[in-house]
C-alpha cells in the first residue's frame, strides 16, 4: 500500500549507484604519493610574462593609495603682482594706516609709526601735485619769495622723463611730514599705476612701533644747506 502523505513534497530516492575510483590518468605528470602518505610538492616554474606582472602587482606606488599632493604655495610672480596690487589699492584710496603726527622740539612735525613695518613693507605715498620740470622750476621761484614758505618738492626721473612732486601745499597727508636724516629707517620708490609715477615710502629696515619715520632727502647743494643746516645730519 501507498504511504500516507503528511502534507510534505514526497520525493523518489534513486538506487544507488557504484561509484569506480577514477582510474589514474597515465598522460599526468603529477608524482605519485610516497611512502609518508603526503604528497610531494612540485615547484612549477613561472614564464617571464607571469613574473613581469606580478612585479608590477607588488610594487604600486603610493599615489595608487593616497591621492598626489599638490603644493599650494604662490610662485614669485605671483606673490609680487598682489604686493603691486596691494600698493595700487592703498594709493587709490589714500590709506596711511599706522603713521601718527607729534610735535618735536626745535624741529617742528614729524611723522611717527603707530605700529611695525616690515623692512619693504610699504608706509605712506609722498603725495602732491605731479609736475613736468618747467611748471616745477615756475613754482620753486615763487616759494623762494616768501622765506616763511617751507619747498616741499621732490625731482626725480622717470622712463627718461624728468618729474617733481609738489607737496608743498598744506594739506592732510601725512607723507610730505616725514624729516630727513642720512641715516633714515625708509627710502623713495617710485610705483607705476598705468603710467603714471606715483613716489611711495617704503621701509629700509624693521621699523618699531613710536620710532620717528626718517629718509634722506638728497639735497647736497651748498645753497640748501646754508639754508637748511640739518640737511648735513
Amino acid at each position: 500500500s501507498k504511504p500516507e502523505n503528511s502534507g510534505g513534497t514526497s520525493s523518489l530516492v534513486p538506487k544507488e549507484k557504484t561509484v569506480k575510483p577514477q582510474e589514474k590518468d597515465q598522460t599526468s605528470d603529477a608524482a605519485p604519493p610516497n611512502k609518508s602518505g603526503h604528497g610531494t610538492y612540485v615547484k612549477v616554474k613561472k614564464n617571464k610574462t607571469q613574473k613581469k606582472l606580478e612585479s608590477k602587482q607588488n610594487s604600486r606606488k603610493v599615489t595608487d593609495y593616497y591621492p598626489i599632493r599638490r603644493s599650494s604655495r604662490k610662485s614669485k610672480a605671483e606673490l609680487k603682482c598682489e604686493e603691486q596690487q596691494h600698493i595700487d589699492d592703498l594709493i587709490a584710496n589714500n590709506v596711511e594706516d599706522g603713521l601718527k603726527v607729534r610735535y618735536i622740539e626745535g624741529k617742528g612735525r614729524g611723522i611717527f609709526a603707530d605700529r611695525d613695518f616690515q623692512k619693504g613693507q610699504f608706509v605712506v605715498e609722498y603725495h602732491g601735485d605731479l609736475l613736468q620740470i618747467a611748471e616745477a622750476k615756475k613754482r620753486e621761484t615763487q616759494y623762494a619769495q616768501d622765506p616763511t614758505k617751507g619747498c616741499y618738492m621732490y625731482y626725480f626721473s622717470y622712463l627718461n622723463n624728468n618729474y617733481c612732486v609738489d607737496a608743498t601745499k598744506e594739506t592732510c597727508r601725512l607723507g610730505r611730514l616725514i624729516n630727513h636724516s642720512k641715516n633714515g629707517n625708509c627710502q623713495t620708490r617710485l610705483h607705476d599705476i598705468n603710467g603714471v609715477p606715483h613716489l611711495i615710502l617704503v621701509a629700509s629696515r624693521h621699523i618699531k612701533a613710536e620710532e620717528e619715520l626718517l629718509y634722506d632727502y638728497g639735497d647736497r647743494s651748498k645753497e640748501s644747506i646754508a639754508a637748511h643746516p640739518w640737511l648735513k645730519h
